[in-house]
């Protein structure tokens, strides 16, 4: 039975889509900014006003129920055209909205305060991304996405734009045989074993955590604490500074290993103006940091 008089609130709909993404209350929760109990609660009145459940809960997480799986593609549609509607409104009115997300260590601040000062009227929001976030562009929680190349994206699916490049460093323990070199180069690193992280599709990924029978590792916190512990070693952009922040980690350039790429990108054929203003602001004022 659901609720009289009431009509279905797309917020709702949006809360189901994420807990789908994510197939876990807690993520979604994390990835919303909202209370996992709240969004329980809001998946309950959902669920009330369809008359049906969509999902069920599982030792690891949540899965859809039949019902839920046929409810996933028509709200990912409502979504779709209830966002496509605004920003025709939007485009008509002159002003835009874009939600932009960013992921790891990458610093978008003054591309964000560039493109506010050229569009004071837009509503300009930014959406940190974890690794396992990987779907955020795809299911449209974020309208641009800037991170680290490669990304798990289909190239006929998303409209890349390179912003600039940095060079490699590993990161180990102090003590560690490699910790006084000058620099090591990429073929000695070749044989050692990857866990990748889900952003990761290749063989130089932005984030390398290297050793025998390490797992994947969602945070940047566990995976430098993997290294200093000495299980693993790990590869990473000389733009992340995090590592330096500890004393039991040191640094070491890389050499031969093709540079780090930092790329902006959207959905093709995505009406959003303001995508566009993004990519010009970013090109302007987004360089590499100084080493």
């Amino acid at each position: 039975m659901n609720d009289l008089g009431q009509d279905l609130e797309l917020r709702l709909v949006r809360y189901f889509t994420v807990v789908a993404a994510h197939q876990h209350f807690g993520r979604a929760a994390a990835d919303l900014h909202v209370a996992q109990p709240a969004l329980s609660r809001q998946i309950q009145r959902l669920e009330k006003y369809l008359g049906v459940r969509l999902l069920d809960r599982v030792p690891k997480g949540t899965r859809l129920t039949p019902a839920g799986q046929k409810f996933l593609p028509r709200a990912q549609a409502l979504l779709r055209t209830a966002r496509q509607a605004e920003l025709a409104v939007r485009e008509h009115a002159g002003t835009g909205r874009i939600a932009i997300g960013y992921v790891e260590d990458l610093v978008i601040t003054a591309a964000v305060r560039e493109l506010r000062r050229r569009h004071p009227d837009a509503e300009i929001a930014t959406r940190y991304l974890s690794c396992r976030d990987v779907g955020a562009l795809a299911d449209k929680r974020v309208d641009a996405l800037i991170a680290r190349a490669p990304l798990p994206l289909a190239a006929d699916d998303v409209f890349t734009t390179p912003l600039y490049e940095e060079p490699r460093m590993l990161v180990v323990p102090r003590g560690h045989p490699l910790a006084d070199r000058a620099s090591v180069t990429a073929e000695e690193l070749a044989d050692e074993e990857a866990a990748p992280c889900a952003f990761e599709t290749a063989d130089w990924t932005s984030y390398r955590i290297l050793g025998a029978g390490v797992p994947p590792i969602e945070s940047y916190e566990d995976k430098l604490e993997l290294v200093a512990s000495g299980r693993a070693i790990a590869v990473l952009p000389v733009g992340d500074r995090r590592s330096s922040l500890r004393p039991d980690l040191v640094t070491v350039p890389v050499e031969g290993a093709p540079p780090s790429q930092v790329v902006l990108v959207s959905r093709k054929g995505d009406p959003n103006p303001m995508i566009g203003n993004l990519r010009l602001a970013a090109e302007a004022v987004l360089t590499a940091p100084a080493p």
